[in-house]
């Protein structure tokens, strides 16, 4: 089995359920098991600073999906969720699931590119990364503690449990 890290994030129609009801779902997959869960965190938008604050976390999961099937089946429950994907990437959203880390792979194609590249400059992934994976390390080398200490928290707020 692979481990593999998945940040989730909402800012439309209820984040916070939105996010949780997102951590379900892939409990619910087949072939994976959740590891461990971050707290929520309240963060800002990345993009236009006109629209509401976001609810992210991260999960880590074990499992026996190849990366692109773990993310097809992110992608379903991000549809079932009622995402709709608009040419705005950093615009408002119902929810995002994106595959951060998939064991120790480096995948660049036209559908995933893991690690997840804005990762190491996203307080909302490495803070929630940090908590759940103190000793992390990526593929390159760099290790998480070493990257959060060199992270803006752009006010970022941790609020409870996942669970």
């Amino acid at each position: 089995m692979t481990l593999a890290y998945i940040g989730l994030g909402s800012n439309l129609s209820d984040p916070k359920k939105q996010v949780i009801s997102a951590a379900e779902a892939i409990s619910q997959l087949a072939n994976c098991e959740i590891v461990q869960v971050s707290s929520l965190y309240l963060s800002k938008p990345m993009g236009p600073q006109d629209q509401d604050d976001y609810i992210n976390a991260v999960l880590s999961i074990k499992t026996d999906l190849s990366a692109l099937e773990l993310l097809d089946a992110l992608q379903t429950i991000e549809n079932s969720a009622g995402r709709i994907r608009k040419e705005n990437r950093w615009g408002a959203r119902i929810l995002d699931c994106d595959v951060i880390l998939f064991g120790d792979e480096v995948i660049d194609n036209s559908r995933l590119t893991v690690p997840h590249y804005g990762m190491k400059v996203r307080e909302f992934v490495l803070l929630p990364l940090a908590e759940i994976e103190p000793t992390l390390c990526l593929p390159c080398g760099e290790k998480i503690t070493t990257l959060v200490k060199k992270i803006n928290d752009n006010g970022i707020m941790k609020l409870s449990l996942l669970k």
